[in-house]
């Protein structure tokens, strides 16, 4: 079972209009992690911390183009197989099914264990965020009653565990506008604040602020960036959604120069104003007053509603695998019937809310946190991966300079490349299909099907259905069959 694409948020009867497309980008990408840029340039100096988030918006932007390029020479591909009188299904490609053509079963597993750890860094670093700001509510002068992982497990892993019987996405979809919103209504007051503390000044909001704090602050302050462009893995469906898709690039290149520009500013803004009192949310340098804690309790209910759904891929994938055909725990509770399979769901969810639960509390400082997501797997998903593919995809069609470019990213994220068992540009979507295609029709098809009752019980769609003679060898691409 694959986790459930996050539909855009502005959609028409006939698809998204630029504007739309536009909002769509932007509430993708924008999360909390925009108000731990002011720490990030306390971190890096003023002038590196600008010049990292802009690199990491520009490679963004580069390597959201490499997925789009990616799926278009693989349709291209598609089209040429169906000429010699295959049958393919053409569809709409998500970011497993691009690690599956490019590299075969273990390049979609990779990509999607890639997301689920991604996914899994931002559900944590949320509840550090919350537990912080929390517990800075109830420090009034003093330290507070309720340290931030007290919060976590007394108020939130409560909360939490009921919240996570809810298994409609539609259901809580509202909550994430509501989110968004309450990001606003935050950056709104810490701009204020930050107006007020630059005009105190007097015309010098340079002064004792460092320009360049060292190379490992550029790297944290680029890891830091690369966390707060979340949403990477939307690309695909942001372009489909769109009804003119010729236009998407251009309205990408708007929504990410924007929202990098916005970056750079409120990073910049809050460190010259605090300089090197800046924490690590930059929520905890606010007064202490009525007002900044009703931001805060406001912002903590919001994301606290919000959670759900960012835990629902991965509550999904371990579901797969618990209740997966034949395995284990499906033999022991199929006597039970549905009683049974829904309280082995809830208490796995519950499991899983307080395992993250648990590992929040251990995490030192929302900050560092951050930054070591986005620097490993948040770097790897937007970066490397993006670049390996194309690099699969284009071969050489692509031109030296586009390919030394690719290798440069790829190169830079300190990643390898995932295994692969081809070295073609695409392959079959289950190990074997290959080989079937020269096999008689009976012979065939029944072959197939043995291999979907195995792949049932692996947690990813690999987009292989039992759809009757029709589609029983769809995306097969061996040499033989090209050449035909």
């Amino acid at each position: 079972m694959a986790a459930e694409p996050k539909v855009p948020l502005l959609q028409g009867r006939g698809g998204a209009t630029p504007a739309q497309t536009i909002g769509n980008i932007v509430v993708s990408i924008v999360g909390t992690g925009v108000l731990g840029l002011p720490y990030a340039f306390r971190t890096a100096g003023w002038l590196a911390g600008a010049l990292g988030v802009a690199g990491a918006g520009a490679a963004t932007f580069y390597c959201m183009l490499l997925l789009l390029d990616c799926r278009d020479k693989l349709r291209e591909q598609e089209a040429e197989v169906e000429e010699h009188g295959h049958q393919h299904r053409c569809c709409n490609y998500t970011y497993g099914d691009l690690g599956e053509k490019c590299f075969g079963r273990v390049g979609r597993c990779f990509t999607e264990a890639t997301i689920i750890l991604s996914q899994t860094g931002g559900t944590v670093a949320y509840l550090v965020f919350i537990g912080q700001n929390a517990s800075s509510v109830f420090a009034a002068e003093g330290p507070s009653p309720l340290s931030p992982a007290a919060v976590v497990l007394a108020l939130l892993l409560p909360v939490q565990a009921a919240l996570s019987f809810i298994r409609s996405l539609p259901s809580l979809a509202h909550f994430s506008i509501l989110a968004d919103a309450c990001t606003v209504l935050a950056v709104a007051t810490v701009v204020k604040q930050d107006a007020q503390l630059l005009a105190a000044r007097g015309g010098q909001p340079f002064a004792g602020r460092a320009a360049v704090a060292g190379p490992w602050g550029v790297a944290f302050a680029c890891g830091f960036a690369v966390f707060c462009f979340e949403g990477f893995c939307m690309t695909l469906a942001l372009e489909a959604s769109m009804s003119d898709r010729s236009r998407f690039r251009p309205v990408l290149l708007q929504a990410i120069a924007g929202v990098t520009v916005v970056y750079v500013c409120f990073g910049a803004c809050g460190y010259l104003a605090y300089g090197d009192a800046t924490k690590d949310i930059i929520t905890l340098n606010l007064p202490s007053n009525w007002s900044t804690a009703a931001v805060k309790v406001v912002l903590c209910v919001a994301l606290a509603l919000t959670f759900p759904i960012m835990m629902h891929p991965i509550h999904e994938i371990v579901e797969a695998r618990l209740l997966a055909p034949g395995g284990w725990l499906r033999k022991h509770i199929s006597a039970g019937g549905g009683v049974l399979e829904r309280a082995a769901v809830h208490t796995s969810r519950v499991a899983v809310v307080a395992a993250l639960s648990a590992f929040a509390c251990l995490v030192p400082a929302f900050g560092s946190f951050a930054s070591f997501v986005g620097s490993t797997v948040c770097a790897l998903l937007s970066f490397v991966l993006p670049a390996l593919f194309h690099l699969r995809v284009a071969g050489a069609g692509a031109g030296a300079a586009r390919r030394a470019v690719d290798w440069g990213v790829s190169s830079c994220s300190g990643s390898r490349s995932p295994p692969t068992g081809c070295t073609r540009p695409w392959r079959a979507s289950t190990d074997g299909l290959e080989s079937l295609c020269h096999v008689p029709y009976e012979k065939r098809y029944g072959f197939v099907q043995k291999l979907i009752r195995v792949e049932q019980a692996w947690p990813f769609d690999f987009s292989l259905k039992d759809s009757g003679p029709a589609h029983c060898y769809t995306k097969c691409s061996c040499i033989r069959c090209s050449e035909q």
